[in-house]
Protein backbone atom coordinates (compact mmCIF):
# COMPACT_ATOMS: atom_id res chain seq x y z
CA UNK A 1 0.00 0.00 0.00
CA UNK A 2 1.57 3.11 -0.84
CA UNK A 3 0.78 6.73 0.33
CA UNK A 4 1.20 9.40 -2.41
CA UNK A 5 3.21 12.51 -0.90
CA UNK A 6 3.26 16.14 -2.58
CA UNK A 7 5.18 18.22 -4.78
CA UNK A 8 6.84 21.20 -4.35
CA UNK A 9 5.40 24.75 -5.09
CA UNK A 10 6.74 27.21 -8.18
CA UNK A 11 7.96 30.49 -6.24
CA UNK A 12 8.25 34.00 -7.21
CA UNK A 13 10.99 34.81 -9.80
CA UNK A 14 14.58 36.64 -8.73
CA UNK A 15 14.91 39.67 -7.70
CA UNK A 16 15.98 42.04 -10.73
CA UNK A 17 18.19 44.99 -10.27
CA UNK A 18 16.39 48.49 -11.98
CA UNK A 19 19.31 49.99 -13.91
CA UNK A 20 19.64 53.48 -14.62
CA UNK A 21 17.18 54.38 -11.58
CA UNK A 22 16.41 58.29 -10.98
CA UNK A 23 13.73 60.11 -9.80
CA UNK A 24 10.40 58.68 -8.30
CA UNK A 25 7.84 57.88 -11.61
CA UNK A 26 4.79 55.51 -11.14
CA UNK A 27 6.70 53.39 -13.14
CA UNK A 28 9.77 53.15 -10.51
CA UNK A 29 7.29 53.09 -7.61
CA UNK A 30 5.90 49.94 -9.21
CA UNK A 31 8.97 48.23 -9.78
CA UNK A 32 10.30 48.81 -5.84
CA UNK A 33 6.69 46.93 -4.50
CA UNK A 34 7.10 44.10 -7.40
CA UNK A 35 10.38 43.33 -6.24
CA UNK A 36 9.71 43.56 -2.83
CA UNK A 37 7.14 40.89 -3.26
CA UNK A 38 9.75 38.55 -3.84
CA UNK A 39 11.86 39.83 -0.48
CA UNK A 40 8.82 38.97 1.23
CA UNK A 41 8.27 35.35 -0.14
CA UNK A 42 11.81 34.88 1.12
CA UNK A 43 10.50 32.45 3.71
CA UNK A 44 7.72 30.80 0.88
CA UNK A 45 10.87 29.84 -0.78
CA UNK A 46 13.08 28.74 2.29
CA UNK A 47 10.20 26.01 3.42
CA UNK A 48 10.31 23.79 -0.14
CA UNK A 49 13.74 22.36 -0.02
CA UNK A 50 13.12 21.33 3.93
CA UNK A 51 9.35 20.31 3.28
CA UNK A 52 10.36 17.82 0.31
CA UNK A 53 13.11 16.55 2.88
CA UNK A 54 10.38 16.27 5.42
CA UNK A 55 7.56 14.29 2.99
CA UNK A 56 10.82 11.45 2.00
CA UNK A 57 11.79 11.08 5.66
CA UNK A 58 8.12 10.40 6.52
CA UNK A 59 7.57 8.35 3.25
CA UNK A 60 10.32 6.22 4.40
CA UNK A 61 9.17 5.70 7.65
CA UNK A 62 5.71 5.00 6.76
CA UNK A 63 7.18 1.92 4.22
CA UNK A 64 9.10 0.52 7.29
CA UNK A 65 5.69 0.76 9.34
CA UNK A 66 3.93 -1.15 6.57
CA UNK A 67 6.59 -3.51 6.10
CA UNK A 68 6.79 -4.87 9.67
CA UNK A 69 2.99 -6.43 10.01
CA UNK A 70 1.60 -6.48 13.61
CA UNK A 71 3.92 -8.99 15.49
CA UNK A 72 6.27 -6.26 15.64
CA UNK A 73 3.69 -3.76 17.18
CA UNK A 74 6.16 -1.95 19.50
CA UNK A 75 8.20 -0.86 16.64
CA UNK A 76 5.21 0.12 14.54
CA UNK A 77 4.12 2.75 17.77
CA UNK A 78 7.69 3.89 17.95
CA UNK A 79 8.25 4.45 14.00
CA UNK A 80 4.31 6.27 14.19
CA UNK A 81 5.18 8.24 17.26
CA UNK A 82 8.48 9.46 14.59
CA UNK A 83 6.29 9.91 11.84
CA UNK A 84 3.66 11.47 13.67
CA UNK A 85 6.59 14.15 14.67
CA UNK A 86 7.46 14.65 10.88
CA UNK A 87 4.29 15.13 10.25
CA UNK A 88 3.76 18.39 13.06
CA UNK A 89 7.55 19.67 11.58
CA UNK A 90 5.75 19.53 7.68
CA UNK A 91 2.74 21.46 9.43
CA UNK A 92 4.78 23.98 11.11
CA UNK A 93 6.85 25.08 8.13
CA UNK A 94 3.66 25.03 5.98
CA UNK A 95 2.30 27.80 8.34
CA UNK A 96 5.38 29.64 7.60
CA UNK A 97 5.13 29.27 4.19
CA UNK A 98 1.42 31.03 4.51
CA UNK A 99 2.24 34.01 6.46
CA UNK A 100 4.51 34.18 3.69
CA UNK A 101 2.04 34.70 1.69
CA UNK A 102 -0.34 36.58 3.56
CA UNK A 103 2.64 38.97 3.99
CA UNK A 104 2.84 39.21 0.05
CA UNK A 105 -0.85 39.21 -0.38
CA UNK A 106 -0.66 42.58 2.24
CA UNK A 107 1.81 44.11 -0.02
CA UNK A 108 0.25 43.57 -3.25
CA UNK A 109 -2.21 46.00 -2.06
CA UNK A 110 -0.05 48.77 -2.91
CA UNK A 111 0.22 48.04 -6.52
CA UNK A 112 -3.28 48.61 -7.64
CA UNK A 113 -2.79 52.35 -6.35
CA UNK A 114 0.48 52.43 -7.88
CA UNK A 115 -0.82 51.20 -11.21
CA UNK A 116 -3.88 54.31 -11.27
CA UNK A 117 -0.96 56.49 -11.28
CA UNK A 118 1.03 54.70 -14.59
CA UNK A 119 0.18 57.13 -18.06
CA UNK A 120 0.92 55.23 -20.78
CA UNK A 121 -2.35 52.86 -21.54
CA UNK A 122 0.29 50.23 -22.34
CA UNK A 123 1.85 50.12 -19.16
CA UNK A 124 -1.89 50.16 -17.60
CA UNK A 125 -2.76 47.13 -19.84
CA UNK A 126 0.56 44.83 -18.68
CA UNK A 127 -0.18 46.24 -14.85
CA UNK A 128 -3.82 45.22 -14.88
CA UNK A 129 -2.73 41.85 -16.48
CA UNK A 130 -0.35 41.26 -13.91
CA UNK A 131 -2.72 41.94 -10.84
CA UNK A 132 -4.87 39.38 -12.47
CA UNK A 133 -3.04 36.84 -12.54
CA UNK A 134 -1.41 37.51 -9.19
CA UNK A 135 -4.71 37.36 -7.90
CA UNK A 136 -5.14 34.08 -9.44
CA UNK A 137 -2.61 33.11 -8.02
CA UNK A 138 -3.29 33.64 -4.20
CA UNK A 139 -5.99 32.32 -4.76
CA UNK A 140 -4.75 29.18 -5.74
CA UNK A 141 -2.61 29.23 -2.75
CA UNK A 142 -5.03 29.31 -1.01
CA UNK A 143 -7.08 26.34 -2.44
CA UNK A 144 -3.14 24.21 -2.43
CA UNK A 145 -2.92 25.29 1.28
CA UNK A 146 -6.39 24.16 2.33
CA UNK A 147 -5.90 20.90 0.26
CA UNK A 148 -2.50 20.33 2.09
CA UNK A 149 -4.02 21.14 5.52
CA UNK A 150 -6.51 18.78 5.00
CA UNK A 151 -3.63 15.70 3.93
CA UNK A 152 -1.92 16.89 6.91
CA UNK A 153 -4.49 16.02 9.49
CA UNK A 154 -5.35 12.53 7.91
CA UNK A 155 -1.34 11.95 8.13
CA UNK A 156 -2.01 12.19 11.74
CA UNK A 157 -4.66 9.94 11.81
CA UNK A 158 -3.18 7.77 10.31
CA UNK A 159 -0.31 7.22 12.51
CA UNK A 160 -2.61 7.19 15.11
CA UNK A 161 -4.13 4.19 13.48
CA UNK A 162 -0.57 2.60 13.20
CA UNK A 163 -0.94 2.28 17.49
CA UNK A 164 -4.29 0.72 17.78
CA UNK A 165 -3.46 -3.37 18.21
CA UNK A 166 -6.80 -3.97 16.79
CA UNK A 167 -6.21 -2.21 13.48
CA UNK A 168 -8.18 -3.94 10.96
CA UNK A 169 -7.14 -4.35 7.35
CA UNK A 170 -9.93 -2.84 5.82
CA UNK A 171 -9.93 0.19 8.31
CA UNK A 172 -6.31 0.99 7.14
CA UNK A 173 -6.81 0.62 3.40
CA UNK A 174 -9.89 2.96 3.09
CA UNK A 175 -7.97 6.17 5.34
CA UNK A 176 -4.95 5.25 2.81
CA UNK A 177 -7.33 5.77 0.20
CA UNK A 178 -8.59 8.93 1.65
CA UNK A 179 -5.50 10.10 2.05
CA UNK A 180 -4.19 9.30 -1.60
CA UNK A 181 -7.40 11.12 -3.05
CA UNK A 182 -6.66 14.27 -0.71
CA UNK A 183 -3.32 14.28 -2.35
CA UNK A 184 -4.41 13.83 -5.63
CA UNK A 185 -5.72 17.33 -5.09
CA UNK A 186 -3.02 18.76 -3.47
CA UNK A 187 -0.84 18.00 -6.82
CA UNK A 188 -3.49 19.54 -8.99
CA UNK A 189 -3.77 22.56 -6.84
CA UNK A 190 -0.05 22.86 -7.23
CA UNK A 191 -0.17 22.06 -10.52
CA UNK A 192 -2.36 24.95 -10.91
CA UNK A 193 0.06 27.72 -8.72
CA UNK A 194 3.12 26.65 -10.54
CA UNK A 195 1.05 27.99 -13.71
CA UNK A 196 0.01 30.81 -12.21
CA UNK A 197 3.63 31.84 -10.82
CA UNK A 198 5.11 31.26 -13.51
CA UNK A 199 2.59 33.48 -15.59
CA UNK A 200 2.62 36.14 -13.71
CA UNK A 201 6.73 35.89 -13.49
CA UNK A 202 6.56 36.24 -17.19
CA UNK A 203 3.77 39.62 -16.91
CA UNK A 204 6.06 41.16 -14.43
CA UNK A 205 8.77 41.18 -17.26
CA UNK A 206 6.47 42.02 -20.00
CA UNK A 207 4.64 44.71 -17.82
CA UNK A 208 8.85 45.78 -17.58
CA UNK A 209 9.24 46.19 -20.75
CA UNK A 210 6.37 48.06 -21.69
CA UNK A 211 7.25 50.62 -18.88
CA UNK A 212 10.59 50.97 -20.63
CA UNK A 213 12.01 50.21 -16.70
CA UNK A 214 15.86 48.80 -17.82
CA UNK A 215 16.37 45.70 -15.60
CA UNK A 216 19.21 43.63 -15.07
CA UNK A 217 18.43 39.84 -14.48
CA UNK A 218 20.63 37.61 -12.37
CA UNK A 219 22.03 34.93 -14.78
CA UNK A 220 20.01 32.31 -12.76
CA UNK A 221 16.26 33.00 -12.05
CA UNK A 222 14.48 31.15 -9.10
CA UNK A 223 11.74 29.19 -10.73
CA UNK A 224 10.64 25.92 -8.95
CA UNK A 225 12.48 24.69 -6.04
Amino acid sequence: MSKAISAAAAILIGSVLLSGCSGSSPEEEMYTALEKLVSLEDTFEQQQKPLIELEKEENELYEEIISLGMKEYDKIVSLSKEAASVVEEREKRVEDEKQSILDSKEEFKNIAEISKELKEDGAKEKAERLQELMQNRYESYDALYASYKEAIALDKELYQMFQKKDLKLEELEAKITEINSTYEKVLAENKKFNEYTEQYNQAKMDFYKEAEIEVEQPEENASKS
